[in-house]
Protein backbone atom coordinates (compact mmCIF):
# COMPACT_ATOMS: atom_id res chain seq x y z
CA UNK A 1 0.00 0.00 0.00
CA UNK A 2 1.38 3.33 -0.95
CA UNK A 3 1.84 6.16 1.53
CA UNK A 4 -1.08 8.42 0.48
CA UNK A 5 -3.56 5.61 0.73
CA UNK A 6 -2.18 4.58 4.13
CA UNK A 7 -2.48 8.18 5.39
CA UNK A 8 -6.10 8.46 4.31
CA UNK A 9 -6.94 5.14 5.97
CA UNK A 10 -5.34 6.18 9.24
CA UNK A 11 -7.29 9.46 9.17
CA UNK A 12 -10.57 7.66 8.73
CA UNK A 13 -9.75 5.30 11.56
CA UNK A 14 -8.93 8.25 13.86
CA UNK A 15 -12.15 10.05 12.94
CA UNK A 16 -14.18 6.95 13.70
CA UNK A 17 -12.42 6.56 17.05
CA UNK A 18 -13.14 10.18 18.01
CA UNK A 19 -16.76 9.81 17.04
CA UNK A 20 -17.08 6.69 19.20
CA UNK A 21 -15.54 8.44 22.23
CA UNK A 22 -17.82 11.54 22.06
CA UNK A 23 -20.60 11.29 24.76
CA UNK A 24 -24.17 10.95 23.59
CA UNK A 25 -26.59 13.80 24.59
CA UNK A 26 -29.26 12.52 27.06
CA UNK A 27 -32.90 13.56 26.42
CA UNK A 28 -34.46 15.96 28.99
CA UNK A 29 -36.40 14.12 31.77
CA UNK A 30 -40.19 14.50 31.74
CA UNK A 31 -41.72 16.96 34.23
CA UNK A 32 -42.58 15.37 37.59
CA UNK A 33 -46.16 14.32 38.18
CA UNK A 34 -47.82 15.96 41.22
CA UNK A 35 -51.25 15.75 42.83
CA UNK A 36 -53.20 19.01 42.98
CA UNK A 37 -56.36 20.25 44.64
CA UNK A 38 -58.38 23.12 43.22
CA UNK A 39 -59.40 25.37 46.10
CA UNK A 40 -62.48 27.56 46.46
CA UNK A 41 -63.38 30.08 49.20
CA UNK A 42 -65.73 28.89 51.92
CA UNK A 43 -67.63 30.25 54.89
CA UNK A 44 -66.62 28.31 57.99
CA UNK A 45 -67.79 28.47 61.59
CA UNK A 46 -65.37 29.89 64.12
CA UNK A 47 -65.07 27.06 66.62
CA UNK A 48 -63.05 26.71 69.78
CA UNK A 49 -62.64 23.76 72.15
CA UNK A 50 -63.17 25.01 75.69
CA UNK A 51 -63.77 23.62 79.16
CA UNK A 52 -66.77 24.72 81.19
CA UNK A 53 -68.64 23.86 84.34
CA UNK A 54 -72.35 23.14 84.56
CA UNK A 55 -74.50 25.13 86.97
CA UNK A 56 -78.24 25.05 87.73
CA UNK A 57 -80.43 27.57 85.98
CA UNK A 58 -81.87 28.52 89.36
CA UNK A 59 -80.82 27.37 92.81
CA UNK A 60 -82.90 28.15 95.86
CA UNK A 61 -82.22 27.54 99.55
CA UNK A 62 -85.17 26.20 101.51
CA UNK A 63 -84.91 27.78 104.98
CA UNK A 64 -86.95 27.91 108.16
CA UNK A 65 -88.43 31.40 108.34
CA UNK A 66 -89.93 30.99 111.81
CA UNK A 67 -88.55 29.40 114.95
CA UNK A 68 -89.86 26.07 116.14
CA UNK A 69 -89.23 22.35 116.32
CA UNK A 70 -89.01 20.51 113.01
CA UNK A 71 -91.67 17.81 113.06
CA UNK A 72 -91.23 15.94 109.76
CA UNK A 73 -89.98 15.97 106.20
CA UNK A 74 -92.71 15.89 103.53
CA UNK A 75 -90.70 15.11 100.38
CA UNK A 76 -88.34 12.41 99.09
CA UNK A 77 -84.71 13.43 98.94
CA UNK A 78 -83.43 13.68 95.38
CA UNK A 79 -86.92 13.85 93.85
CA UNK A 80 -88.47 16.53 91.68
CA UNK A 81 -90.74 18.97 93.50
CA UNK A 82 -93.23 21.55 92.29
CA UNK A 83 -93.22 25.22 93.09
CA UNK A 84 -95.18 25.69 96.31
CA UNK A 85 -95.03 22.00 97.26
CA UNK A 86 -94.78 21.47 101.07
CA UNK A 87 -91.39 20.08 102.08
CA UNK A 88 -91.12 20.42 105.90
CA UNK A 89 -93.51 20.80 108.80
CA UNK A 90 -92.52 22.96 111.79
CA UNK A 91 -94.52 22.62 115.02
CA UNK A 92 -97.43 25.05 114.48
CA UNK A 93 -98.78 25.03 118.05
CA UNK A 94 -96.84 28.07 119.36
CA UNK A 95 -97.57 29.98 116.17
CA UNK A 96 -101.27 29.14 116.40
CA UNK A 97 -101.27 30.42 119.98
CA UNK A 98 -99.64 33.66 118.85
CA UNK A 99 -102.31 34.05 116.18
CA UNK A 100 -105.08 33.49 118.71
CA UNK A 101 -103.54 36.10 121.04
CA UNK A 102 -103.32 38.58 118.19
CA UNK A 103 -106.93 37.96 117.27
CA UNK A 104 -107.97 38.53 120.87
CA UNK A 105 -106.03 41.79 120.95
CA UNK A 106 -107.77 42.84 117.76
CA UNK A 107 -111.18 42.11 119.27
CA UNK A 108 -110.28 44.19 122.33
CA UNK A 109 -109.06 47.05 120.14
CA UNK A 110 -112.23 46.94 118.10
CA UNK A 111 -114.35 47.08 121.27
CA UNK A 112 -112.38 50.05 122.58
CA UNK A 113 -112.81 51.78 119.25
CA UNK A 114 -116.57 51.20 119.34
CA UNK A 115 -116.83 52.80 122.81
CA UNK A 116 -114.58 55.70 121.79
CA UNK A 117 -116.55 56.23 118.59
CA UNK A 118 -119.89 56.32 120.49
CA UNK A 119 -118.52 58.81 123.02
CA UNK A 120 -117.09 61.04 120.31
CA UNK A 121 -120.32 60.93 118.35
CA UNK A 122 -122.34 61.97 121.42
CA UNK A 123 -119.97 64.81 122.10
CA UNK A 124 -120.28 66.05 118.52
CA UNK A 125 -124.08 66.06 118.87
CA UNK A 126 -124.11 67.95 122.19
CA UNK A 127 -121.42 70.45 121.33
CA UNK A 128 -123.69 72.79 119.28
CA UNK A 129 -126.02 73.23 122.29
CA UNK A 130 -122.99 73.86 124.51
CA UNK A 131 -123.83 70.84 126.66
CA UNK A 132 -120.16 69.78 126.49
CA UNK A 133 -117.12 71.94 126.47
CA UNK A 134 -114.80 72.32 123.54
CA UNK A 135 -112.06 70.54 125.51
CA UNK A 136 -114.30 67.54 126.20
CA UNK A 137 -115.12 67.29 122.49
CA UNK A 138 -111.46 67.37 121.55
CA UNK A 139 -110.65 64.69 124.10
CA UNK A 140 -113.44 62.42 122.85
CA UNK A 141 -112.33 62.75 119.23
CA UNK A 142 -108.69 62.11 120.19
CA UNK A 143 -109.71 58.94 122.03
CA UNK A 144 -111.63 57.85 118.96
CA UNK A 145 -108.61 58.34 116.72
CA UNK A 146 -106.33 56.49 119.13
CA UNK A 147 -108.76 53.59 119.28
CA UNK A 148 -108.90 53.42 115.46
CA UNK A 149 -105.08 53.33 115.32
CA UNK A 150 -105.04 50.56 117.91
CA UNK A 151 -107.42 48.54 115.72
CA UNK A 152 -105.09 48.90 112.72
CA UNK A 153 -102.12 47.84 114.82
CA UNK A 154 -104.01 44.81 116.12
CA UNK A 155 -105.02 43.88 112.56
CA UNK A 156 -101.37 44.04 111.50
CA UNK A 157 -100.43 41.78 114.40
CA UNK A 158 -103.06 39.27 113.31
CA UNK A 159 -101.77 39.36 109.74
CA UNK A 160 -98.18 38.83 110.93
CA UNK A 161 -99.20 35.94 113.17
CA UNK A 162 -101.16 34.34 110.33
CA UNK A 163 -98.14 34.66 108.00
CA UNK A 164 -95.87 33.09 110.59
CA UNK A 165 -98.30 30.24 111.01
CA UNK A 166 -98.20 29.70 107.25
CA UNK A 167 -94.39 29.53 107.41
CA UNK A 168 -94.73 26.50 109.68
CA UNK A 169 -95.40 24.55 106.49
CA UNK A 170 -92.16 25.11 104.56
CA UNK A 171 -92.80 25.02 100.79
CA UNK A 172 -90.48 24.90 97.78
CA UNK A 173 -89.92 28.37 96.30
CA UNK A 174 -89.20 26.96 92.80
CA UNK A 175 -89.74 23.79 90.79
CA UNK A 176 -86.71 21.55 90.52
CA UNK A 177 -84.69 18.72 92.02
CA UNK A 178 -84.73 18.63 95.83
CA UNK A 179 -81.47 17.94 97.63
CA UNK A 180 -80.47 16.24 100.84
CA UNK A 181 -82.15 17.12 104.13
CA UNK A 182 -79.81 19.29 106.21
CA UNK A 183 -81.64 19.17 109.57
CA UNK A 184 -83.20 16.13 111.19
CA UNK A 185 -86.62 15.96 112.78
CA UNK A 186 -86.80 17.19 116.37
CA UNK A 187 -84.22 19.92 115.90
CA UNK A 188 -84.95 23.52 116.83
CA UNK A 189 -84.78 25.64 113.69
CA UNK A 190 -85.09 29.31 112.90
CA UNK A 191 -83.80 30.40 116.30
CA UNK A 192 -82.09 33.71 115.56
CA UNK A 193 -81.39 32.83 111.89
CA UNK A 194 -83.09 31.24 108.91
CA UNK A 195 -81.88 27.66 109.21
CA UNK A 196 -81.03 25.92 105.91
CA UNK A 197 -83.23 22.85 105.51
CA UNK A 198 -82.39 21.77 101.94
CA UNK A 199 -81.72 23.12 98.45
CA UNK A 200 -83.79 22.95 95.27
CA UNK A 201 -82.04 23.23 91.87
CA UNK A 202 -83.73 23.77 88.53
CA UNK A 203 -82.02 21.37 86.10
CA UNK A 204 -83.77 22.28 82.86
CA UNK A 205 -82.26 24.30 81.37
CA UNK A 206 -78.70 24.38 82.73
CA UNK A 207 -76.03 27.04 82.62
CA UNK A 208 -72.51 26.21 81.48
CA UNK A 209 -69.92 28.74 82.60
CA UNK A 210 -66.60 29.08 80.78
CA UNK A 211 -63.98 31.70 80.00
CA UNK A 212 -61.86 32.79 77.06
CA UNK A 213 -58.59 34.68 76.88
CA UNK A 214 -59.15 38.34 76.10
CA UNK A 215 -56.84 38.40 73.07
CA UNK A 216 -58.50 35.30 71.59
CA UNK A 217 -61.91 36.86 72.17
CA UNK A 218 -60.84 39.98 70.28
CA UNK A 219 -59.52 37.90 67.37
CA UNK A 220 -62.79 36.03 67.08
CA UNK A 221 -64.78 39.22 67.33
CA UNK A 222 -62.72 40.86 64.56
CA UNK A 223 -62.95 37.77 62.37
CA UNK A 224 -66.71 37.33 62.68
CA UNK A 225 -67.66 41.01 62.96
CA UNK A 226 -70.11 40.21 65.76
CA UNK A 227 -70.11 41.09 69.42
CA UNK A 228 -70.27 37.44 70.50
CA UNK A 229 -72.79 38.36 73.15
CA UNK A 230 -76.19 38.33 71.47
CA UNK A 231 -78.63 35.49 71.76
CA UNK A 232 -78.60 33.11 68.83
CA UNK A 233 -75.28 34.36 67.46
CA UNK A 234 -73.18 31.68 69.13
CA UNK A 235 -73.90 28.05 69.90
CA UNK A 236 -72.27 25.60 72.29
CA UNK A 237 -72.14 21.81 71.97
CA UNK A 238 -71.19 19.57 74.89
CA UNK A 239 -68.87 16.64 74.18
CA UNK A 240 -69.82 13.63 76.29
CA UNK A 241 -67.31 11.32 77.92
CA UNK A 242 -67.47 8.80 75.05
CA UNK A 243 -66.78 11.48 72.45
CA UNK A 244 -70.38 11.90 71.27
CA UNK A 245 -72.03 15.30 71.06
CA UNK A 246 -74.85 15.99 73.47
CA UNK A 247 -78.16 15.93 71.62
CA UNK A 248 -79.25 19.44 72.65
CA UNK A 249 -76.96 22.33 71.67
CA UNK A 250 -76.93 25.44 73.83
CA UNK A 251 -76.77 29.14 73.02
CA UNK A 252 -74.56 31.87 74.39
CA UNK A 253 -76.60 34.25 76.55
CA UNK A 254 -74.00 36.21 78.52
CA UNK A 255 -70.54 37.64 77.89
CA UNK A 256 -68.89 39.78 80.53
CA UNK A 257 -67.72 43.27 79.64
CA UNK A 258 -64.80 43.24 82.08
CA UNK A 259 -61.57 41.25 81.81
CA UNK A 260 -60.64 39.42 84.99
CA UNK A 261 -57.33 41.04 86.06
CA UNK A 262 -56.21 37.84 87.80
CA UNK A 263 -56.56 35.56 84.75
CA UNK A 264 -56.76 37.90 81.76
CA UNK A 265 -59.92 36.08 80.63
CA UNK A 266 -63.51 37.03 79.91
CA UNK A 267 -66.30 35.11 81.63
CA UNK A 268 -68.99 33.72 79.36
CA UNK A 269 -72.12 31.67 79.89
CA UNK A 270 -74.40 29.56 77.72
CA UNK A 271 -77.86 28.16 78.32
CA UNK A 272 -78.17 24.43 77.67
CA UNK A 273 -81.45 22.47 77.41
CA UNK A 274 -81.57 19.46 79.71
CA UNK A 275 -85.03 17.89 79.31
CA UNK A 276 -83.92 14.39 80.32
CA UNK A 277 -81.74 15.57 83.23
CA UNK A 278 -78.83 13.72 81.64
CA UNK A 279 -76.40 16.45 82.74
CA UNK A 280 -75.88 17.38 86.37
CA UNK A 281 -74.69 20.69 87.84
CA UNK A 282 -71.12 20.88 89.06
CA UNK A 283 -69.62 18.67 86.35
CA UNK A 284 -66.77 19.89 84.16
CA UNK A 285 -67.51 19.36 80.46
CA UNK A 286 -65.70 19.83 77.16
CA UNK A 287 -67.35 22.33 74.85
CA UNK A 288 -67.26 23.01 71.14
CA UNK A 289 -68.22 26.66 70.95
CA UNK A 290 -69.24 28.08 67.57
CA UNK A 291 -68.68 31.80 67.97
CA UNK A 292 -69.67 33.26 64.63
CA UNK A 293 -68.52 32.66 61.05
CA UNK A 294 -65.61 33.63 58.84
CA UNK A 295 -65.85 34.21 55.09
CA UNK A 296 -63.38 33.63 52.25
CA UNK A 297 -61.40 30.85 53.89
CA UNK A 298 -59.62 28.11 51.94
CA UNK A 299 -59.17 24.55 53.18
CA UNK A 300 -55.85 23.00 52.13
CA UNK A 301 -54.73 19.46 53.04
CA UNK A 302 -51.93 19.58 55.58
CA UNK A 303 -49.55 17.76 53.21
CA UNK A 304 -49.66 20.75 50.87
CA UNK A 305 -48.60 23.36 53.45
CA UNK A 306 -44.88 23.81 54.12
CA UNK A 307 -42.98 26.10 56.47
CA UNK A 308 -39.66 27.87 56.51
CA UNK A 309 -38.14 30.73 58.47
CA UNK A 310 -40.18 33.27 56.53
CA UNK A 311 -43.71 31.88 56.75
CA UNK A 312 -46.00 29.05 55.84
CA UNK A 313 -46.26 28.53 52.11
CA UNK A 314 -47.62 26.27 49.38
CA UNK A 315 -46.87 25.60 45.72
CA UNK A 316 -49.53 26.31 43.09
CA UNK A 317 -49.44 25.35 39.44
CA UNK A 318 -50.99 27.26 36.55
CA UNK A 319 -52.63 25.90 33.41
CA UNK A 320 -49.26 25.77 31.61
CA UNK A 321 -47.74 23.59 34.33
CA UNK A 322 -45.51 26.26 35.85
CA UNK A 323 -44.99 26.10 39.62
CA UNK A 324 -45.13 29.20 41.84
CA UNK A 325 -44.73 29.67 45.59
CA UNK A 326 -47.46 31.39 47.63
CA UNK A 327 -46.91 32.61 51.18
CA UNK A 328 -49.91 31.79 53.38
CA UNK A 329 -51.57 33.11 56.50
CA UNK A 330 -53.13 30.31 58.53
CA UNK A 331 -56.14 30.58 60.81
CA UNK A 332 -55.83 27.13 62.35
CA UNK A 333 -56.46 23.46 61.67
CA UNK A 334 -59.70 21.66 60.91
CA UNK A 335 -59.26 17.91 60.90
CA UNK A 336 -56.51 17.08 58.39
CA UNK A 337 -56.68 20.47 56.64
CA UNK A 338 -55.26 23.93 57.28
CA UNK A 339 -57.54 26.97 57.18
CA UNK A 340 -55.91 29.60 54.95
CA UNK A 341 -57.12 33.19 55.19
CA UNK A 342 -54.58 34.88 52.91
CA UNK A 343 -52.27 33.91 50.04
CA UNK A 344 -54.61 31.94 47.77
CA UNK A 345 -57.23 32.83 45.17
CA UNK A 346 -60.32 31.02 43.96
CA UNK A 347 -59.45 28.33 41.43
CA UNK A 348 -55.78 27.96 42.43
CA UNK A 349 -54.37 24.45 41.98
CA UNK A 350 -52.40 23.69 45.14
CA UNK A 351 -49.83 20.90 45.03
CA UNK A 352 -50.50 18.53 47.92
CA UNK A 353 -48.50 15.45 46.86
CA UNK A 354 -45.08 15.36 45.26
CA UNK A 355 -44.09 18.74 46.70
CA UNK A 356 -40.55 17.45 47.18
CA UNK A 357 -40.19 17.08 43.41
CA UNK A 358 -40.94 20.71 42.49
CA UNK A 359 -39.43 24.11 43.00
CA UNK A 360 -40.46 27.67 42.34
CA UNK A 361 -40.46 28.43 38.59
CA UNK A 362 -40.14 24.78 37.49
CA UNK A 363 -42.61 22.82 35.36
CA UNK A 364 -44.71 19.93 36.64
CA UNK A 365 -47.55 17.75 35.42
CA UNK A 366 -50.71 18.17 37.54
CA UNK A 367 -53.07 15.31 38.26
CA UNK A 368 -56.14 15.35 40.53
CA UNK A 369 -55.15 14.39 44.07
CA UNK A 370 -56.89 11.49 45.76
CA UNK A 371 -56.91 11.44 49.58
CA UNK A 372 -55.32 8.36 51.15
CA UNK A 373 -57.55 5.48 52.18
CA UNK A 374 -58.94 5.67 55.67
CA UNK A 375 -57.23 3.51 58.32
CA UNK A 376 -58.83 0.10 58.67
CA UNK A 377 -59.96 -0.10 55.03
CA UNK A 378 -60.38 -3.63 53.72
CA UNK A 379 -57.46 -4.70 51.50
CA UNK A 380 -58.14 -5.77 47.93
CA UNK A 381 -58.27 -9.41 46.82
CA UNK A 382 -54.87 -11.15 46.69
CA UNK A 383 -53.15 -11.02 43.31
CA UNK A 384 -51.97 -14.25 41.63
CA UNK A 385 -48.30 -15.09 41.99
CA UNK A 386 -46.75 -13.83 38.75
CA UNK A 387 -43.54 -15.72 39.43
CA UNK A 388 -45.36 -19.03 39.47
CA UNK A 389 -46.99 -18.33 36.13
CA UNK A 390 -43.72 -17.16 34.65
CA UNK A 391 -41.96 -20.19 36.05
CA UNK A 392 -44.35 -22.72 34.49
CA UNK A 393 -42.95 -22.44 30.94
CA UNK A 394 -39.43 -22.64 32.35
CA UNK A 395 -40.26 -25.91 34.07
CA UNK A 396 -41.69 -27.29 30.87
CA UNK A 397 -38.62 -26.18 28.96
CA UNK A 398 -36.37 -27.73 31.58
CA UNK A 399 -38.28 -30.97 31.36
CA UNK A 400 -38.04 -30.94 27.60
CA UNK A 401 -34.32 -30.19 27.81
CA UNK A 402 -33.84 -33.03 30.23
CA UNK A 403 -35.63 -35.49 27.99
CA UNK A 404 -33.49 -34.45 25.09
CA UNK A 405 -30.36 -34.87 27.19
CA UNK A 406 -31.39 -38.39 27.98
Amino acid sequence: MNAPVRTIALGCVAALALAACKPQEQPAPPPPEVGVVKVAPKTIPLQRDLVGRLAPFRSSDVRARVSGVLLKRLYTEGSDVREGQPMFQIDPAPLQASLSAAQAALASAQASYTNAHVAAQRARQLAPQSFVSKADLDNAEAAERSAAAAVQQAQASVTSARINLGYALVASPIAGRAGKQQVTEGALVGQGEATLLTTVDQLDPLYVNFSMAANEYEQLRDASNVALAGKGEATVDVVLGDGRLYAHPGSLDFSDTVVDPATGAISMRARLPNPDHALLPGNFVTLKATLGERNNVFEVPQTGVLRDAASAYAYVIDNEGKVARRNLQLEGAKGDTWLVTSGLSAGDQVIVSGVQKVQDGAVAKPTPWQPPAAPGAQPGPPQPDAGAEDGAPDKAANAETGSKAE
